[in-house]
């Protein structure tokens, strides 16, 4: 009924504590969790292991479990046992099931639900993570995207990288959020598969722009979102500053709405205009629209800048014949001759960062799917109420983002 593997029930035992059953172990051999094997025991003691709950009865697993001297490790360590992980107090399927819960709910949730501490299910998360992230998740990288997330309050970061081609799942993750932190991506990955990365996507953070030029031959891919997040802070940039001026030509000094600033043409021209430039055309309301048409009639300086913006941002959307370098050049050009401040600094940036915009276009690469995966990971740094270190949200990031199945007992 227990289907434990590699032993059968010597004894059974109800106790205040619940069911303790005895095991008593079929094969002689001690196999270290190394892989290596041997005859000779060092010493012999009884562990007990927390069984998944029979009904409403807590269960206990006791057998006797031996240490090995390992000749591959060069120490004595505890025999591998067939129905538990090293080093833990649980049975695989104790374990296993914990996880799968967790993948779906807060671990408060789950201490009540299966009768264990908090730390015990942060600890089990941490080693059902361990047994099935291997190496070979870093196999066969070609296109990743590299993004960082707050997880804490305080300027508390972590550096996470995804593949593209596996769906965004997460395949590496990192306290941090410099070049350095990167640094220990590639060196985990390793000189011959890095140079088999093809492509890149990160934000114009500059830090890892560098350790990617450095660490491997791929083409660095500007996300769109972050360059478009620019066009929109340099129009509201040209924004405020045509409202101050609106604001000092009325005799105002305070930034307070009065009736002389309402009164003002120049300053009634501009109001409410903030959510209607930074909005997509498709999405306005009619008093919006009115509001970008009465720019225009007027030819104000505002209209100029937004339609630099929307300009770049046709960059992303361009038909099928249109060649991408000769739109960002032609935009460039006009940015320039603009004699926007705002506009001139944002034309500088982009022309600083031309060849890996001109190279998400034409690969079609986005750090959207990590974006997203920014998302889930507050969401799960949300449900657990915080977590105490980067190495528990990070365990989490694994269990919850790296397509990492649990298979539970019952589907075995």
């Amino acid at each position: 009924m227990l289907a434990i593997p590699g032993a059968h029930v010597a004894g059974v035992h109800f106790t205040e504590a619940g069911i303790l059953v005895d095991l008593k172990r079929r094969a002689q051999r001690l196999t270290c969790p190394c892989g290596w094997s041997t005859r000779a025991v060092y010493d012999r003691s009884s562990r007990v292991w927390r069984a998944l709950d029979l009904g409403a009865t807590r269960l206990h697993l006791r057998a006797e479990i031996r240490r090995l001297d390992c000749r591959s490790c060069g120490r004595v360590r505890t025999e591998q046992v067939p129905w538990a992980r090293p080093r833990a107090r649980f049975t695989r399927d104790f374990e296993d099931v914990v996880a799968w819960l967790a993948q779906r709910m807060d671990k408060t949730a789950i201490t009540r639900l299966l009768r264990c501490s908090w730390e015990a299910v942060a600890h089990i998360v941490t080693r059902v993570v361990a047994d099935h992230v291997h190496d070979t998740r870093l196999d066969q990288v070609y296109r990743i995207g590299v993004d960082e997330v707050s997880y804490r309050k305080g300027h508390r970061y972590l550096t996470v990288v995804a593949d593209h081609d596996r769906d965004g799942a997460v395949i590496w993750a990192g306290e941090g959020k410099s070049g350095a932190t990167l640094e220990q991506f590639f060196n985990e990955l390793g000189p011959q598969r890095s140079q088999q990365i093809q492509a890149a996507s990160a934000d114009l953070h500059g830090g890892y722009a560098r350790v990617i030029a450095a660490r491997t031959n791929a083409r660095l891919c500007a996300d769109p979102f972050h360059v478009i997040k620019l066009a929109n802070f340099a129009l509201d940039e040209v924004r405020r500053a045509e409202w101050n001026t609106a604001r000092k030509g009325a005799g105002v000094s305070r930034p307070t709405p009065i009736t002389r600033v309402r009164q003002d043409p120049a300053a009634q021209l501009l109001k409410h205009t903030r959510w209607a430039l930074l909005k997509d055309p498709g999405t306005w309301t009619e008093s919006q629209r009115d509001q970008i048409a009465q720019l225009r009639r007027a030819r104000h300086v505002l209209f100029r800048a937004w339609v630099l913006k929307e300009e770049l941002r046709d960059l992303y959307r361009l038909p099928l014949g249109r060649r991408p370098d000769a739109h960002l050049d032609a935009w460039l050009a006009r940015a320039s001759r603009s004699r926007i401040p705002a506009m001139l600094a944002l034309s500088r940036t982009v022309r600083k960062h031309r060849t890996s915009i001109l190279a998400a276009v034409d690969l079609g690469l986005s750090n959207s799917k990590l974006e997203g995966l920014n998302s889930k990971i507050r969401l799960i740094n949300h449900r657990g109420y915080g977590h105490h270190s980067a190495a528990a949200v990070i365990a989490m990031i694994y269990l919850c983002c790296s397509g990492i199945t649990i298979t539970l007992p019952t589907g075995r």
